[in-house]
């Protein structure tokens, strides 16, 4: 089949994710309902005790690109989640006994996922207004800062799709995906200074891709903490760029891993 075939078919199937979306809402109330709590909680509970050299108003400005950042990879979870419920289901199975483009199936799946994770932002953009985070930059750079998270998002998207596929159930998927992405959107700058940090964990936050995110996102928006002190290493001092590396390396490896295990899922 054509690219335009497989394209058109991906949209469709988009737009069924979505639709299911709207039907159970409960998907997207508690997918927007964690973040929430969690810039409350911190903002409010831990922001005080965090030193960010300013104080509890200057830690909601550095929180919230960390906020956005885990909350967009743990939104990559619901790929696999919901390719391993459509495997279990036998969905995958009519799929392939329609007149569709393989490949299709993932292009959609991921792509609807991104709509959600647009969703999820706007949501929690405003939530972080409420609480006084502003962005202090040019719109086009906050739009290049929402960009880059979006597409970081969906590189994870393609890696929890391959786990998906490759797990028997979504509770399994959401169990082993959580014991990885837990201490990565953890061990970074996501909600404290890298300096605060021992020895070890310091050198795998500075390389950790959430944390260049999670920086870039911070530099786009303008919220990096007054009397700051410099990022260490290269991957912190070029945030974009890193984070860019890894997606499209990602992308790379498992769009072909995914699509592999795809196709012999549904050659059972």
């Amino acid at each position: 089949m054509s690219v335009q075939t497989a394209v058109s078919d991906g949209l469709v199937v988009a737009k069924r994710n979505l639709i299911k979306i709207k039907r159970v809402p409960d998907l997207l109330v508690f997918t927007t309902l964690s973040p929430i709590m969690f810039v409350l909680l911190f903002a409010y509970v831990f922001g005080g005790a965090i030193d960010t050299a300013g104080g509890g108003a200057l830690y909601r400005q550095f929180l919230i690109a960390g906020i956005f950042a885990q909350t967009v990879v743990f939104g990559a979870t619901i790929t696999g989640s919901a390719l391993a419920d459509d495997v279990k289901k036998g969905l995958i199975d009519r799929f392939r006994s329609l007149p569709m483009s393989p490949s299709s199936v993932l292009f959609g799946r991921t792509l609807s996922d991104v709509v959600n994770n647009v969703i999820v932002l706007v949501v929690m953009s405003l939530t972080g207004l409420v609480v006084g985070w502003r962005i202090n930059t040019s719109v086009g750079e906050a739009l290049a800062g929402y960009l880059l998270l979006i597409v970081f998002a969906y590189a994870i998207s393609w890696v929890m799709a391959w786990v998906g596929l490759l797990v028997p159930s979504p509770e399994v998927v959401n169990n082993a995906s959580f014991i990885i992405i837990f201490p990565l959107t953890f061990v970074a700058n996501t909600f404290v200074p890298l300096d605060t940090l021992p020895g070890p964990l310091k050198t795998f936050a500075e390389w950790n891709p959430v944390s260049a995110v999670t920086q870039a996102a911070r530099e786009l928006f303008g919220n990096i903490p007054p009397r700051a002190p410099a990022p260490e290493g290269w991957a912190l001092n070029h945030p974009v760029a890193y984070t860019l590396i890894w997606a499209v390396g990602v992308l790379l490896v498992f769009v072909p891993l995914a699509s592999a295990q795809y196709r012999r899922s549904t050659s059972r």
